[in-house]
């Protein structure tokens, strides 16, 4: 973080500010308008902005990142059309992990009690083989366990275990999940 006082000045330095106008305008003309079978297209470009991106990656073209940089996306994981990836910290998505459409990963907030508003950034981790349903949000530093199912329109405020189905607003842990892994 730059500035502890966001009524003074950005949060974020110079340079990661310019970084984000580029990957914006890269995002725009080389990302957003890609067909969407490009998924090896779109992965080479979020390589070149820094992010780690494994083999068989489904990024499709619609997803909202604030920051490649931040983000490390295990082999075969896949993120829908809407998704937003508010990466102001790292967010690692596992392998064939599912982040489906409107899902909003949000890594960064601000301390309401400090007088600047503070910014409060902390990295999210969804585990392997996990699913992030439809219009979940995420917030700032949760970890949602390998094999976990989140629930549509669920609210993940703390960590969820591994191998449940999750739920609710507040999301908590409903069932196990059964399940076999065919690597």
């Amino acid at each position: 973080m730059h500035n502890q006082d966001t009524f003074e000045g950005p949060s974020f330095s110079l340079a990661n500010r310019l970084g984000r106008l580029v990957w914006g305008i890269v995002s725009l003309v080389l990302f957003r308008y890609s067909p969407k079978p490009m998924h090896a297209w779109r992965s080479f470009v979020l390589r070149r902005f820094g992010a780690k991106v494994g083999k068989g990656v489904h990024v499709y073209p619609k997803v909202n990142i604030w920051a490649p940089w931040n983000l490390d996306l295990g082999d075969g994981c896949g993120v829908a059309n809407g998704a937003i990836l508010y990466s102001q910290a790292m967010i690692t998505i596992g392998k064939k992990a599912v982040i489906s459409q409107g899902a909003h990963l949000c890594a960064g907030t601000h301390d309401y009690n400090t007088r600047g508003f503070i910014l409060l950034t902390k990295p999210i981790r969804v585990g392997d083989h996990a699913w992030v349903a439809t219009e979940v949000f995420v917030h700032p530093g949760v970890n949602i366990g390998t094999g976990a199912v989140i629930g549509a329109r669920s609210v993940v405020t703390k960590h969820m275990p591994d191998w449940m189905v999750c739920s609710g607003h507040p999301c908590v842990p409903i069932k196990e999940r059964k399940f076999k892994i065919e690597d």
